[in-house]
């Protein structure tokens, strides 16, 4: 009778009790395949549950420097930036981390009819790169990535200025391409431009001036 007991209880205890835990080691195994197989919202997905569940875990460190690398493959951009500011700033990884930051706020950027504040910001995550890790492969990649942030910033402001342009708004056309010209020297074939435009804007505009006394 006993052991009829106790085999019953042990049928029992296997149908009520809740499965064990995924160990944390296990859960970072996991989202590393799912890592490996592109399923980045699985990925996500196990990071975070080990952040959640271990956060004291000797794994939990890497699962969320490889969360803000699943947020940016998955082109999720913002919520990568969110997650790699958010890392330990004396970790080892901090350049790269940083450099990803400035990838994250830089992918950001749509067109150039749009704001381009992330675009701003990713240039001072670059700098900071070349600046604090000069010695880094980091370092040259944010050099070349300044110059795009740069130019597309300096599109942006061109945009603007034929807008006024168009709009025979010639004194802020004119005041526009001085401003582009003296402040994108860096991106010469659009500083070029606004110079050429800005004394045909200027010409218009004292013509309009005239015209209007």
């Amino acid at each position: 009778v006993t052991l009829v007991t106790a085999s019953g209880c042990g049928i029992i205890d296997m149908i009520y009790l809740p499965p064990a835990e995924d160990t944390a080691q296990e859960i970072f195994e996991a989202a590393n395949d799912a890592m490996a197989d592109h399923n980045y919202v699985r990925a996500v997905q196990l990071y975070n549950k080990l952040k959640d569940a271990y956060p004291f875990s000797p794994y939990t460190v890497d699962a969320e420097l490889s969360l803000g690398d699943a947020y940016y493959l998955d082109e999720e951009y913002a919520l990568a930036a969110e997650n790699y500011k958010d890392f330990h700033p004396r970790h080892k990884a901090i350049p790269y981390v940083l450099y990803q930051i400035g990838m994250s706020l830089m992918k950001q950027f749509q067109s150039i009819d749009r704001p381009t504040t992330e675009l701003d910001e990713a240039v001072s995550y670059f700098e900071r790169v070349i600046q604090q890790y000069p010695g880094t492969p980091y370092a040259e990649g944010a050099k070349k990535n300044i110059g795009i942030c740069r130019k597309n910033m300096a599109e942006h402001e061109l945009y603007i200025a034929d807008m006024f342009w168009h709009m025979e708004k010639y004194g802020s056309a004119w005041r526009r391409y001085e401003y582009i010209a003296k402040n994108y020297a860096d991106v010469p074939d659009v500083a070029e431009h606004a110079r050429t435009k800005s004394a045909a804007a200027y010409h218009e505009y004292t013509v309009q001036e005239n015209e209007q006394r």
